[in-house]
């Protein structure tokens, strides 16, 4: 006896969309925790090379990983904590309302993607590294007068 034909359209449409947006963009939760991932592999000093030998990963999955092209699994991610050494919900720390509102569950029915989120001063590459250099000194009267100097420079600008 022949099988009923299904309708596997919704099926198909939902499996196909893995999590993106309409448009077929990463899922902002997805950008946001590869964003994590970057800002503590950064502020350890460790490379994606590094991090990629200590999963089993090449770099470019690593960079797939961190840009949100790529989701991250729960085992990946367990290991990525172990790694990083940080609890898994370090990845989902910070996250804007807007991104929250990004969730899969949600955007199964959107036609729109959700707003673009600006990206955090603090996850860029220039602020890991003046980071990581300022903790460098030793000295803490050198670093002091380091983040004095900052905020002249930035008191200056200001004003102008």
């Amino acid at each position: 006896m022949a099988q009923p034909a299904r309708n596997t359209t919704k099926a198909v449409s939902r499996r196909a969309s893995r999590g993106r947006t309409p448009s077929g963009r990463p899922n902002p939760i997805d950008v946001h925790v590869g964003g994590r991932v970057r800002l503590r592999r950064t502020l350890l000093g460790m490379s994606q090379e590094k991090l990629g030998e200590a999963l089993g990963l090449t770099f470019q999955q690593v960079q797939k990983y961190e840009r949100g092209a790529n989701r991250i699994g729960a085992s990946r991610l367990f290991d990525l904590s172990r790694v990083l050494d940080v609890p898994v919900s370090y990845f989902f720390e910070d996250m804007a309302d807007e991104v929250q509102a990004a969730s899969p569950r949600y955007m199964v029915c959107a036609t729109e993607d959700p707003p673009e989120v600006e990206d955090n001063l603090m996850s860029q590459r220039e602020t890991l590294e003046l980071v990581r250099a300022y903790y460098r000194i030793l000295d803490p009267g050198v670093r002091r007068h380091v983040y004095d100097l900052a905020k002249a420079l930035s008191a200056a600008e200001d004003k102008a």
